[in-house]
């Protein structure tokens, strides 16, 4: 009986060439040396729900997704995110650093959501007897009450005391509003000033030239005698605006203020718009407010 062909073995297997046995990975197992050149990773601050990233988000911090909202200025609301007012998606927020997401993110005051408002920027020619807030814990009149038909929550960038009057910038762009009020940001601000008598030369000059007042020399600002009849009236341009600055100028040297009217801000100047009356801003205005 013929038997089948016998199988041929296998070959065997070739051996992989011996070398250096790679770590297990194990507790025991040693590290590997780490590179100098490389640089070390920044570990990521761990912060509240506003600051977690997301993919796609756009983060932008809370006191100015508030600004832009209209809520206030700037200043004022991280003023009301350190008192517990703001919070994010329904968890309050108390860091200035925080941040959301303006489009993803449910930003709160006090637990009522706000929304974005296209911006609004509004000049007025306020008169005397109004304070420039938006209120007043004294019960007097603020500028707020001269405005209607405006489709925004505006407020007042800088201020005109109670019996001053002129042009006032009204607008809920709080990050402009922000720049605009920043001590380093000299913004020439044109007064008319009725004083009790004309100050001799040398006053003037001393007031022109940087005048001391409560022990803080105050930056040289411009006068110029614009009538000298009887109680003259004065044009001072400012570049700072310390609260009450002019009056207390002038009250310094024997000479105080009988009346005060803003008639330029910035670019901005209006003669023809009465007391009382405000209007929008020009796109041409608005362009050169930015760019200041």
């Amino acid at each position: 009986m013929n038997r089948p062909p016998a199988r041929s073995a296998r070959p065997a297997r070739r051996s992989k060439p011996s070398g250096p046995k790679r770590p297990s990975g194990g507790a025991g197992a040693p590290r590997p040396a780490s590179d100098p050149s490389r640089p070390k990773p920044t570990p990521r601050p761990r912060s509240g729900p506003a600051q977690r990233s997301r993919g796609g988000a756009h983060l932008e911090r809370l006191q100015k997704i508030l600004a832009h909202a209209g809520i206030d200025s700037r200043r004022k609301c991280e003023q009301l995110i350190l008192e517990g007012h703001v919070q994010v998606n329904g968890v309050t927020v108390t860091e200035l650093g925080a941040k959301a997401d303006p489009f993803r993110d449910e930003v709160a005051v006090d637990f009522r959501p706000i929304r974005r408002e296209q911006p609004v920027y509004i000049i007025m020619n306020k008169p005397k007897g109004y304070v420039t807030t938006v209120k007043d814990e004294e019960g007097r009149p603020t500028v707020m009450a001269l405005l209607h038909g405006v489709p925004a929550r505006v407020y007042p960038v800088g201020r005109l005391d109670f019996q001053s009057e002129g042009l006032l910038l009204m607008t809920n762009d709080g990050e402009l509003a922000h720049r605009l009020t920043l001590p380093d940001h000299h913004i020439p601000k044109v007064y008319l000033v009725k004083v009790h008598r004309l100050p001799p030369p040398e006053t003037l000059k001393e007031l022109r030239e940087g005048f001391r007042l409560d022990g803080r020399r105050l930056k040289p600002c411009h006068i110029e005698v614009v009538d000298k009849q009887g109680n003259p009236w004065l044009k001072v341009t400012l570049t700072e605006g310390k609260n009450q600055q002019i009056r207390r100028m002038f009250e310094a040297v024997g000479h105080p203020v009988h009346k005060l009217r803003r008639v330029q801000f910035g670019p901005l100047a209006d003669p023809m718009l009465k007391p009382g009356v405000w209007r929008f801003l020009t796109s041409q205005e608005v362009t050169a407010l930015k760019s200041l």
